[in-house]
């Protein structure tokens, strides 16, 4: 037991290590403020955000960006609320924006990667930008990513996105979680060793997507949209997938309002792991939850006096600097204060509640705005 716990323990330093030096490496992108002209089109599926959508829609009337050069098109994928109703009167207040609302009339197991394919097929423009009905973007969001495009030969850029979250302890667990991959994210990129990104913020040439046959061979998997292409990309074109590190590109959205809610959207990310066929996110999802399940196996042989107590400390001590260090790297980049008693309490919760997350996401189902959905 020993000896495996020092195999597992030393894999993960290696790990953490990596992506400390990864997240270091990666240079913040200055805004150079080159003559606008790429031409984005944004989307953005949505389904039942009403109480969200608002907000979006005037972060970006609020862009700073010639409205000639991007059109925004949202993918209904059957709402039951007033959401179209709210995009329609909105349309109408601020007629200079170029807003369509198309229709996700597919019906398969993964109804967002249809609403964007969807809306891509429809799109008038070479670079398309995506987001989440429920998110907000900056002011300078597509001023920064023209400039990283004339700047850089690239065929995808993913981008920063954080929680707005309160001081309740849900909301900054979940922070320190979202976080986490976010550090996580960035430091792959830094190695060039990518294997996550995030759909509220991601850009990628149309043209590539084309080429690698979008979403095909990943239709059956309800989420992805975001990993799966960046997999995709990354083995067509490894030189020209970029993470684009700027504080005013970063996109904000919002944590799961209860520990249901929470639970779920775990299960529906970790649905799609086994999916992976990049090596190192394999390597990188076997090592998190080994090390995970060396806290808690040895704790509780502990408690049954089977482990010595020295070495609990010391993997528990290991674990807690590796993770401060790599989480307050992400928490200044992104403006935010790591709370010492959050994490500490975090710190603690966190492998129980992977490990509860890894044997409910075994089930063959899961539940996503308000549908079931199979693995």
């Amino acid at each position: 037991m020993i000896i495996i716990s020092g195999i597992i323990l030393a894999l993960y330093c290696f790990l953490l290590v990596a992506f400390i030096i990864g997240f270091e490496k990666l240079e913040i992108f200055k805004l150079s403020r080159p003559i606008a002209k790429t031409k984005f089109s944004i989307i953005i599926p949505f389904r039942n955000e009403v109480e969200n959508l608002n907000d979006l829609l005037y972060s970006i009337l609020l862009l700073n960006y010639p409205k000639e050069l991007f059109e925004i098109l949202l993918i209904d994928d059957d709402s039951k609320d007033d959401s179209v109703l709210l995009i329609k009167e909105f349309t109408t207040k601020n007629e200079k924006l170029n807003i369509k609302i198309i229709p996700n009339n597919n019906r398969t197991n993964s109804p967002k990667k249809d609403a964007i394919q969807t809306a891509i097929l429809q799109s008038n423009f070479d670079w398309i930008i995506t987001t989440d009905a429920d998110c907000i973007v900056p002011e300078n969001w597509l001023k920064i990513f023209d400039a990283y495009i004339q700047k850089h030969e690239t065929k995808l850029i993913a981008a920063p996105v954080t929680y707005v979250a309160n001081k309740t302890l849900l909301e900054q667990f979940q922070l320190l979680d979202f976080l986490s991959l976010q550090a996580s994210t960035i430091g792959s990129f830094g190695i060039h060793k990518p294997f996550l990104c995030n759909g509220a913020n991601l850009c990628y040439e149309k043209q590539a997507f084309i080429q690698v046959n979008g979403f095909e061979g990943n239709e059956h998997i309800a989420s992805g949209d975001d990993t799966f292409l960046l997999e995709k990309l990354f083995k067509q074109y490894p030189d020209r997938i970029h993470f684009l590190k700027s504080n005013e590109v970063i996109v904000k959205t919002k944590p799961q309002k209860s520990f249901k809610k929470l639970l779920s959207q775990r299960i529906r990310w970790a649905a799609k792991t086994t999916a992976f066929t990049n090596r190192f996110a394999k390597f990188v999802g076997v090592t998190v939850l080994l090390m995970n399940l060396l806290v808690v196996w040895t704790l509780i042989l502990f408690l049954f006096n089977l482990f010595h107590w020295e070495l609990l400390l010391a993997i528990i001590i290991i674990k807690f600097i590796l993770d401060y260090v790599l989480l307050n790297k992400a928490y200044r980049f992104y403006n935010q204060k790591l709370l010492l008693r959050y994490y500490s309490i975090g710190s603690i919760f966190y492998p129980f509640f992977s490990m509860f997350v890894a044997i409910v996401s075994l089930r063959t189902t899961f539940n996503w705005k308000e549908r079931q959905f199979k693995k």
